[in-house]
């Protein structure tokens, strides 16, 4: 399935506003810049929706992971980020506690760009470690809203004085393909939250390829990944007891009924979650209760379901250590430094271009 990355569960809150104002590349203030790269012109719903029509007219049926981000499926994913079975966000969380530093100390000065930064919640601990260390630091945040970003840089430029922003309303590839020229002695690029897993092995290859270009010998990527683990871990992780999780999966539903005049019926549809232990990757479907017929009338479309059909709305791939490690060495990314928790569920993976 072509998932792109700014898809992925990571940029919810970022996710919410598809459409900018072209800002160019306007000076707010003397630390803080944000450069649009996205188009300025709103495109119309039958060209928004192309990949609606791609994925709903194939066998078997996809949806991109971008509609699942809505304002009320951003609200829906927060509070998936809090369940009791959610481990992925709260691990990743506590592995930058306890590594903040070290990391800030190898990579020194540097231009730190973000790909999905969303509010930067994680990312402030590395900016804490930075400013404790009263070492420079240039923030590019890379994400699809503009007003994200500008909401975000507000509240971390006055929490951190050794700060200046250059914020990209962009997409990873408009990015990685002409970062804005760089102020400090290195790169980092944080990759973070799992991401990755999000890709196929196709967009996957042609992501690291992408960023193994963006950077020079002797810059960095930190990458997080979710490491592979025993299924029941997995699939509690996506079918929590609360239904939080198949509320998210049902409400791309609504957004595509909202955005596209719709016709589909939740109550006939049910989310279901497993583990491909084959491809090592969560699974995540909407699975149709009956025989139905659904029209999205602004897409010209009608797509028939039988009973039992299941849609694919979103899939985590889920990593072997060794294995990622060999992947990143093949694009010029040897991994220098591993960082885990104490059971291994999750890593966070710092690679220096050679």
């Amino acid at each position: 399935m072509p998932v792109q990355p700014q898809s992925s569960r990571s940029v919810a809150s970022a996710s919410n506003t598809q459409s900018q104002a072209a800002f160019s590349s306007v000076q707010l203030s003397d630390r803080f810049t944000l450069e649009n790269r996205l188009a300025s012109t709103t495109p119309s719903a039958l060209t928004a929706g192309q990949d609606v029509i791609t994925g709903l007219t194939q066998t078997p049926k996809f949806l991109p992971a971008k509609y699942f981000y809505d304002a009320y499926g951003s609200e829906l994913f927060e509070q998936i980020t809090e369940l009791p079975e959610y481990y992925l966000t709260r691990t990743e969380r506590q592995i930058l506690a306890n590594h903040a530093g070290v990391i800030a100390e190898q990579v020194g000065p540097c231009d730190l760009v973000e790909l999905g930064s969303g509010s930067a919640s994680k990312t402030r601990l590395l900016f804490s470690a930075y400013q404790q260390r009263c070492l420079p630091l240039r923030y590019v945040p890379v994400d699809v809203s503009g007003t994200i970003l500008e909401t975000s840089a507000q509240s971390l430029l006055q929490a951190y004085d050794n700060l200046t922003i250059h914020g990209l309303v962009s997409t990873y590839d408009q990015a990685l393909r002409a970062l804005p020229s760089q102020s400090l002695p290195r790169r980092l690029i944080a990759f973070i939250g799992s991401t990755l897993g999000n890709l196929a092995a196709a967009p996957e290859h042609y992501f690291l390829q992408q960023v193994s270009q963006a950077l020079v010998s002797g810059d960095y990527l930190l990458l997080g990944v979710d490491l592979h683990k025993d299924t029941a871990t997995l699939e509690a992780a996506y079918n929590d007891a609360q239904g939080v999780t198949a509320a998210f999966n049902l409400n791309m539903l609504r957004h595509l009924n909202r955005r596209f005049g719709g016709n589909f019926d939740l109550a006939q549809f049910r989310h279901v979650a497993l583990y491909n232990e084959s491809d090592r990757r969560i699974e995540m479907y909407l699975e149709s209760l009956t025989h139905q017929t659904v029209t999205l009338e602004a897409l010209n479309l009608t797509v028939g379901f039988t009973q039992g059909e299941r849609l694919l709305s979103e899939i985590s791939r889920k990593f072997a250590r060794n294995d990622l490690t060999q992947k990143l060495s093949e694009f010029a990314l040897p991994v220098i430094k591993t960082f885990t928790d104490e059971q291994q569920r999750f890593a966070l993976l710092l690679c220096r271009k050679y």
